[in-house]
């Protein structure tokens, strides 16, 4: 083969190997940088102050030891050791043990600006000597260095800047170590002497931003030499187990449709659906104005899968726990032993201490902690007032299309205004919801009484009828709904009023056609007695006739008879051939 074709398919091979990656360990970054950081390369961390660089670049430190089996060293030039140890102690990392396995070196570069001067060339000779010692010192494949702008703060030549910049670059490439180099974000910059960027393989910036009094934590991977990534912003959570990421464009429509069901806690509503109740991992919307019962039925719910043996995470944002929990007992619903066992939890917290994204990356961390099976949110119409009603829809459809992929049954509820039913909700989510019931009010008299409508329930038959909703001691209890003769829906004192009433005018009713027909029986027995006694005379008068016709009859025969007589008698006066004899 020639030079030249043996170059060409070096080239080839070269650009179709796959860029090898490290993973870090940190939730979500693996998932946005397509399986980690390159290997072997290094990688610029840059934002302002406070916005988690130190902890992150940590965090990949202490996960690849412990992990991945792959020691690291971290030098600082801000921090030193013990500072460190006692800073990321609060976090759980215990510093000291992962040294002491000889998994881990602490170095730390004292560097005061105020001794440093400008003669000469500079170079960072020493620096790669220490490192290099670090690096050797346990076969280490990770390395970090916070902050490189301590390194140049005495500098204001960019040339050596630059130049140094890519000799620290090549070196770490040529040591083979996977390195995290922090840097703060200047004015116009994403680093304050803006080179770095240009010479890193892999940039992430940090962002800690403060919009409508609320603070956010952003991540944003600015660039990535041979390979994919995410490009938009994502929310970030740092607690007591490290840092969260939720990319948000990592939800689909792919998520299995169960034909489980699980009950509602509240048997008659159960009916309404076919007697099963909600599909496994569907949503739930029960929307309705203030005091109409949306918590009663979320507590219904609540204690139904706890008796199934199932957890319950419970996202409050009005209420706290102990308040729910003790407005449920009025009802006949005692969540306490749910609570100390350890399989109903309860966070609650007001809407307005975080963002919409910071919210969505905690909901997301309590889920993967408590690994519930259902989850209430209530009322999920607080976070109205954290973005727009666009923000909040896009908000609420990623954690939806999370709950699904999780198969985990997720009850919303959702305030709206004004006394009578509406057909959308004040965050505008009643489309994605599987299942929506619908709560109101109605005025009769002095008076309100609840109704309830299963306005729509996907993938089963479900009643179209109205339920007038009752909170009882022994919870909520679901009637047929009852229609006045004014049309308008009855229930409580009115209804009650109006059954008495017409129970008494059907008992009048029925009074009065007992008497009438009393009365058309005695008028029926008076004409059947008239008619006998009709029918009496008549059989009298009939007698009568009959014996008068015998009577006319008898003497007709009699006088025929004597016609008869006389007539032989005056044939007996004629001769032989019958004629008369004349005299002589």
């Amino acid at each position: 083969m020639r030079r030249n074709d043996i170059r060409k398919t070096a080239r080839r091979s070269r650009r179709s190997a796959p860029l090898r990656k490290v993973p870090t360990g940190i939730r979500g970054l693996d998932e946005l940088t397509g399986g980690g950081l390159p290997q072997g390369r290094p990688t610029l961390l840059c934002g302002s102050a406070g916005c988690g660089k130190t902890l992150m670049s940590m965090e990949f430190l202490v996960r690849g030891a412990v992990d991945a089996g792959e020691p690291g060293v971290f030098m600082s030039f801000e921090e030193n050791t013990g500072e460190l140890t006692t800073n990321f102690a609060s976090l759980g990392y215990d510093l000291k043990a992962i040294v002491a396995q000889k998994k881990l070196v602490l170095s730390f570069v004292h560097i005061d600006r105020s001794e440093i001067a400008e003669a000469g060339e500079y170079d960072l000779e020493g620096l790669f000597i220490r490192l290099g010692r670090a690096i050797d010192s346990i076969g280490a494949k990770r390395v970090v260095l916070d902050t490189i702008e301590a390194l140049f703060s005495g500098m204001s030549n960019t040339a050596i800047l630059r130049s140094e910049l890519r000799r620290l670059f090549r070196w770490l490439k040529a040591k083979g170590v996977t390195a995290i180099i922090t840097a703060e974000r200047g004015d116009n910059t994403l680093t304050r002497f803006g080179l770095e960027e240009y010479v890193a393989d892999c940039v992430i910036l940090l962002d800690h931003r403060v919009e409508g009094q609320m603070a956010t934590r952003r991540l944003r991977i600015v660039k990535y030499r041979g390979s994919t990534h995410g490009t938009s912003e994502y929310p970030f959570l740092i607690d007591a187990g490290g840092i969260s990421i939720l990319p948000i464009t990592s939800m689909g429509l792919e998520c299995e449709a169960s034909t489980e069901r699980v009950s509602s806690g509240v048997p008659r509503l159960d009916v309404m659906m076919g007697g099963k109740g909600y599909y496994r991992g569907s949503s739930v919307l029960v929307s309705g104005t203030a005091g109409t019962g949306k918590t009663s039925l979320a507590a219904h719910f609540a204690h139904a899968a706890v008796a199934r043996h199932e957890r319950c995470l419970w996202l409050a944002f009005e209420e706290s726990s102990s308040q729910i929990i003790r407005n449920m007992r009025s009802i006949g619903i005692d969540l306490g032993p749910a609570v100390r066992r350890g399989t109903l939890r309860f966070h609650a917290v007001r809407p307005t201490i975080c963002g919409l994204e910071m919210h969505l990356v905690t909901i997301h961390k309590l889920v993967s902690q408590f690994k519930p099976r259902v989850v209430i949110i209530d009322p999920v119409t607080n976070f109205a007032a954290l973005g727009s009603e666009g923000e909040v829809k896009a908000m609420l459809t990623r954690l939806i299309d999370f709950f699904k992929t999780q198969q985990i049954t997720a009850l919303f509820t959702s305030l709206t205004l004004g006394g009578t039913p509406v057909d959308a909700t004040d965050v505008g989510v009643s489309s994605l919801m599987d299942s929506w019931l619908l709560l109101w009010d109605v005025l009769n008299g002095a008076e309100h009484n609840r109704f309830l409508q299963l306005v729509k329930s996907r993938g089963m038959a479900h009643s179209n009828q109205l339920r007038e909703f009752l909170l009882t001691d022994d919870g909520v209890e679901l009637r047929d709904v009852y229609v006045g003769p004014s049309g308008l829906l009855l229930g409580g004192g009115s209804r009650e009023a109006l059954e008495a009433l017409e129970k008494a005018q059907t008992l009048l009713r029925g009074q009065e056609t007992e008497r009438k027909g009393r009365e058309l029986g005695r008028k029926r027995r008076a004409m059947e007695a008239q008619i006998a006694s009709l029918h009496a005379e008549f059989e009298v008068e009939q007698a009568k006739a009959a014996r008068a016709i015998g009577q006319a009859q008898t003497r007709a025969g009699v006088l025929a008879g004597d016609r008869v007589q006389m007539a032989r008698q005056r044939q007996s006066d004629a001769g032989p051939s019958g004629t008369r004899r004349r005299p002589k």
